[in-house]
């Protein structure tokens, strides 16, 4: 038996709309981030999903409610599915940082492990953290499906984990998730498999972020 995990990145927020890196900061959803939630819900209903758990930032915990809500469910929140904490980057744009530290933006786009922002959590810790998660998840839903809203580092951090790829290259493998869009992946013992990636739930499907923060 294996589980299907849906993953997906929160509606955008207002410090994505501005392209800023909000990280481990609670910042709230923008009316296209409601939108993008309520459209996830819909989408939801009526598929076979056997749980929901979400991050316990308020912007991952606002886009599952729709979905939990249209499948009858309550959503678990997981501390460990929180997003990368991005130090010295909180808040900011990679405008702004590199105007004031070109070679720390340097170092982060060739290597996020190696170069990690000053103040930051490493990819490795992230996806030690995410993965531990989602691998319960998958034990204790063998055979069914979980539908889990999280972040858009914290999960491209966890997909590279489990397929093998290097966690510092996450940026250059997978630049961004789209906002609501979901990517499945059948976890099966120790095995991993990606069954699709950003399939989108609205029209459109948009993502703000250039940088993919």
């Amino acid at each position: 038996m294996a589980a299907r995990l849906l993953l997906v990145r929160h509606g955008q927020t207002v410090w994505h709309a501005e392209n800023r890196y909000a990280g481990c900061s609670d910042v709230a959803l923008t009316e296209a981030g409601e939108r993008q939630a309520d459209a996830l819900g819909e989408w939801a209903a009526g598929r076979a999903v056997d749980a929901v758990a979400c991050s316990p930032l308020s912007r991952a915990r606002r886009t599952a409610e729709p979905a939990a809500r249209a499948l009858g469910l309550v959503p678990e929140v997981h501390e460990g599915l929180r997003e990368l904490d991005f130090g010295w980057a909180e808040g900011r744009t990679i405008e702004e940082m590199t105007a004031e530290n070109p070679e720390a933006v340097r170092a982060f786009r060739a290597d996020a492990e190696r170069g990690a922002f000053p103040g930051s959590e490493r990819p490795s810790t992230v996806a030690e953290r995410v993965c531990a998660v989602l691998r319960r998840l998958a034990v204790a839903h063998d055979g069914g499906t979980v539908l889990v809203v999280a972040h858009n580092s914290a999960l491209r951090i966890a997909l590279c984990a489990l397929l093998g790829i290097p966690v510092g290259r996450y940026r250059l493998v997978l630049p961004r998730l789209e906002n609501a869009a979901v990517s499945e992946i059948e976890v099966d013992g120790a095995r991993t498999a990606l069954r699709s990636l950003n399939v989108p739930t609205t029209p459109g499907g948009s993502s703000a972020g250039r940088e993919g923060a």
